[in-house]
């Protein structure tokens, strides 16, 4: 079995031999690091992640890794079940040979968006509210004492949320400058006013673990049809030690999370702060981190070398929610 020099490299630094590998399926869906199923001959089966051999990035993503480390150790050490992949290996050192790479656990399932044709209304409601009951169990995991990105990438965490996601929306503004991506408004304008609305901020005073990727195709469904389950809370490269209703914006991506009542019930059951009230500090809050998304989907455009239709798409689908995005952040500034 044919095998490339990069997997070949990790394999061999956790002691499997070519000999006692099955298959080797590299797997859709990422949009930056490479991701392989690797199937072994004594039945384990592991899920591989290795950063792309160097190329353009965002500031965030320097040593991605870290970050996914970071969240499947830390909800490993939660009482009960989050449907998180195990880690079974992991190297983090860019510099050492072969790389820096995660070898994990399979989760069963597939992911929502390609099962939820087949869902029946009260099944897909059953599975929002377990979908909520994970991630409130998630949001208590003990925080490490800062804001931010665990990879420190973009420094070390900060000891305020305000500062760390200053530093975030910051560096995602550097990037767009740097390689002159399209804004419906220019850098300068858009980090004055995330600027001036950042004050909000402070009222988050806890660090949460915030997975902030939480799009239907990190959230795997596994079973039959009438017992289904959450099967896999997957890809937590793009973690952050943050608010906690940061989550929302992906989980409600284009949506409006105050509608979905079925996910909110099951978190309230379990999340640290009990049901979630949608006063103004969350909806300004929010705002905040609809704009950040959005900022990095229309920046990392560029070095992803997005092009034709793929880049129309984001063009047409991504600005007008950015520019609604900072129209709501104004009201924060008059609040």
């Amino acid at each position: 079995m044919a095998i490339d020099s990069a997997l070949s490299a990790v394999l061999s630094a956790v002691g499997v031999s070519p000999k006692m590998v099955v298959s080797c399926d590299p797997l859709a869906g990422g949009t930056y690091n490479a991701v392989t199923r690797v199937r072994l001959t004594d039945g384990r089966q592991w899920v591989v992640k290795t950063p792309p051999p160097g190329g353009e990035h965002l500031r965030y993503e320097r040593d991605l890794l870290v970050n996914e480390v970071t969240f499947y150790a830390a909800a490993a050490a939660l009482p009960e079940e989050t449907a998180v992949p195990g880690i079974v290996h992991s190297g983090l050192d860019p510099a050492a040979p072969g790389g820096a790479y995660v070898v994990m656990t399979e989760r069963p399932g597939q992911p929502w968006h390609e099962v939820a044709g087949a869902l029946a209304d009260d099944e897909a409601r059953r599975l929002r509210a377990e979908l909520g009951r994970i991630v409130g169990r998630l949001h208590t995991v003990p925080a490490p004492g800062g804001f931010g990105y665990p990879s420190a990438a973009l420094g070390p965490l900060a000891p305020t949320w305000r500062g760390a996601f200053t530093a975030m929306t910051d560096a995602v503004l550097d990037d767009a400058e740097s390689y002159g991506a399209r804004l419906p408004r220019t850098a300068a304008d858009i980090r004055r006013l995330l600027g001036a609305a950042s004050y909000v901020l402070d009222d988050v005073t806890r660090p949460a673990l915030v997975h902030f990727d939480l799009w239907q195709g990190n959230i795997l469904v596994a079973g039959e049809p009438g017992s289904r389950r959450i099967g896999g809370v997957i890809d937590g490269e793009r973690m952050f030690w943050g608010d906690p209703v940061a989550d929302f914006v992906s989980l409600a991506l284009f949506g409006d999370m105050e509608q979905d009542g079925d996910f909110l019930a099951g978190y309230g059951e379990s999340a640290p702060g009990g049901p979630v009230e949608f006063d103004g500090s969350v909806w300004s809050r929010l705002a905040l981190y609809r704009a950040y998304l959005y900022l990095i989907m229309l920046v990392e455009t560029v070095p992803r070398k997005a092009s034709g239709e793929q880049l129309e798409w984001t063009w047409n689908e991504v600005a007008p929610r950015l520019e609604a995005a900072l129209g709501e952040v104004g009201p924060a500034l008059r609040a």
